[in-house]
């Protein structure tokens, strides 16, 4: 069942709130994405499809995701069920859907691009506390409203966007989205020629019947319509192209004109899915809707890279042993969407498609290392406390041994220093105090600035986060990956490598490949006489583009291809 739609604010109330960005307003467009029937169908890639659109006619794009829940950002949630958290350089830990904004639109986004209703709720509680309403009553169908409407603008106007992309997480229907849509409602009301939504919905084919059914897709925008809001485009997310028939079906029940209803069918690559809409005339449409005047469309570079990852005449195979993949019965990739993401970027510009295999590490524990023949590479990403944390060991050290690519991330390049230290070393109790607070060797440690927000349990949104800037030792392939010695990356940890032990790593051939820009902090691990052996406690896959590979990712997957050949 549907919720209830809330008691809707009048035209003549909204047109009376005075507004802090109402100059700003009058310039900027925004289309609202939507989505319906089912969640996971693709809604962010629809969202990052369109600003790439739009931005490749020359306009200046920026995206924003609205989370419904309450929570104050995606820092705390189970990477299992919500799927990875995305850190910008500004340290906003968010949802995964803005790793998609970046990689299709190719910038660098801030904390004004996420919001979540618990950031909308806590901005006005703390306004009402100092009297920031002038003793009025707060309303939840009014003041809420207000808040996104003034954030999508400071959003525009941060970011220098002529455009704003605004996707709202969820579904239709759902009552803790109705607040977003009532800011689209009455955006709609003032701005009618400057908002459009755009709706994604779905057409499922029952294997019983065999047939496109289009009822749950007219169902799911009628829901939106109850809402106040009536779709400008409706995009048809099926497992092969919409018909005429279904777009006339959805335009005759919807008041849309089939030339609104765009196909949104499967494709083995999600880089192809703006091409796709492209074909169909999406970005025309939308600037017509919009008034706004067509300028020309450049998406050749787009087209070379999509064209080069599907038509990748070499294999690889690689193990990504990780402790987030598995949920009942069923393989999760969402929890390390980036690195998939990462890895693909760079095996296509190696001609290489990746074939990546996800392998729980409680499999290895019970299995063995022996399981990992036969790959091309391994890669263990980031992750958090002891459960499964020793097949991750075994891992590392069947890599290391066998002169297997290994590129470990954040946790993979702690656990590769707690590898090392038993097995190399002969520290054989070594750990991270994270995993054994009583470790008589503990090679990773908890951060100073951390102790304290460990201790009294202060945990959301208090890690290292966000970009830090890192210097490179001279010789190393990850100096030599970069092309340079000083770069930036983005970080979220707690724990890090014990400065004590630095020494005695690089006398037995384990070197600091980068630290800190004031030497204080160990930022990248590499294993002298390995084909690539290289672990950083920054996560690389959040900075990674399908047009532009990280530097790091490029280098493992040449050593791949080496040790492949």
């Amino acid at each position: 069942m549907g919720a209830c739609p809330p008691k809707l604010l009048a035209k003549e109330d909204f047109l009376d709130q005075p507004h802090k960005l109402s100059k700003f307003m009058a310039r900027t467009k925004v289309i609202f994405v939507s989505g319906g029937v089912i969640s996971g169908i693709g809604k962010g890639i629809a969202a990052s499809s369109i600003a790439l659109l739009l931005k490749s006619r020359g306009f200046s794009v920026t995206i924003i995701k609205a989370d419904p829940y309450l929570n104050h950002d995606a820092g705390t949630l189970n990477p299992i069920e919500h799927g990875e958290v995305f850190v910008l350089d500004d340290g906003m830990e968010c949802d995964q859907d803005l790793g998609n904004y970046e990689r299709f639109l190719d910038q660098s986004l801030n904390a004004t691009n996420y919001m979540t209703t618990g950031q909308i709720f806590k901005t006005i509680i703390d306004r009402e506390r100092a009297l920031g309403y002038g003793g009025k009553t707060v309303e939840f169908f009014q003041h809420p409203p207000e808040e996104i409407i003034d954030r999508i603008f400071a959003c525009a106007k941060k970011n220098r966007a002529e455009i704003v992309v605004f996707e709202v997480g969820g579904t239709v229907g759902e009552y803790q989205n109705m607040l977003y849509l009532e800011a689209n409602r009455l955006l709609k009301l003032k701005h009618p020629r400057d908002i459009l939504h755009v709706h994604l919905t779905y057409l499922p084919i029952p294997s019983s019947l065999g047939e496109m059914k289009s009822k749950p897709a007219q169902m799911s925008i009628q829901q939106l319509a109850s809402s106040g809001i009536i779709a400008d485009f409706v995009l048809a997310r099926a497992q092969v192209a919409v018909d005429e028939r279904r777009k006339e079906k959805i335009a005759i029940a919807c008041g849309l004109s089939p030339e609104d209803i765009i196909s949104a069918p499967d494709v083995e690559n999600i880089y192809q899915v703006p091409l796709n809409f492209e074909n169909q005339g999406l970005s025309d449409k939308i600037l017509k809707k919009l008034n706004t005047k067509p300028r020309r469309s450049d998406l050749s570079e787009w087209k070379v890279m999509v064209n080069r990852a599907l038509t990748a005449p070499k294999t690889a195979k690689i193990a990504m042993v990780g402790k987030y993949f598995s949920t009942g019965d069923f393989t999760l990739s969402d929890a390390y969407l980036s690195v998939i993401e990462s890895i693909k970027h760079a095996a296509a510009m190696h001609d290489i498609k990746p074939r990546m295999v996800w392998i729980d590490s409680a499999q290895i524990e019970e299995e063995g290392a022996k399981m990992l023949a036969g790959y091309d590479g391994i890669v263990v990403p980031g992750g958090y406390g002891s459960r499964a944390v020793e097949g991750i060991v075994q891992a590392i050290k069947f890599a290391r041994e066998n002169n297997i690519p290994y590129f470990g991330l954040c946790y993979g390049m702690q656990q590769a220093a707690v590898e090392f230290a038993r097995n190399v070393l002969g520290f054989k109790d070594a750990n991270t105090t994270e995993i054994d607070p009583k470790t008589k060797h503990p090679i990773i440690h908890v951060m100073e600035s951390q102790k304290d927000k460990v201790e009294n349990k202060h945990f959301g949104g208090t890690q290292r986060l966000g970009a830090w800037e890192w210097k490179g030792k001279a010789g190393t392939k990850y100096a030599k990956a970069y092309g340079k010695l000083t770069g930036s990356e983005r970080h979220r940890h707690r724990y890090e490598f014990n400065n004590s032990y630095r020494d005695i790593f690089e006398k037995n051939g384990m070197q600091i490949a980068a630290t800190t820009k004031d030497n204080k902090l160990v930022e990248a691990l590499e294993l002298k006489n390995h084909p690539f052996f290289i672990g950083t406690q920054f996560h690389p896959e959040l900075k990674s583009r399908p047009l532009h590979p990280h530097p790091l990712y490029m280098a493992f997957m040449k050593a791949v291809s080496k040790a492949k050949n």
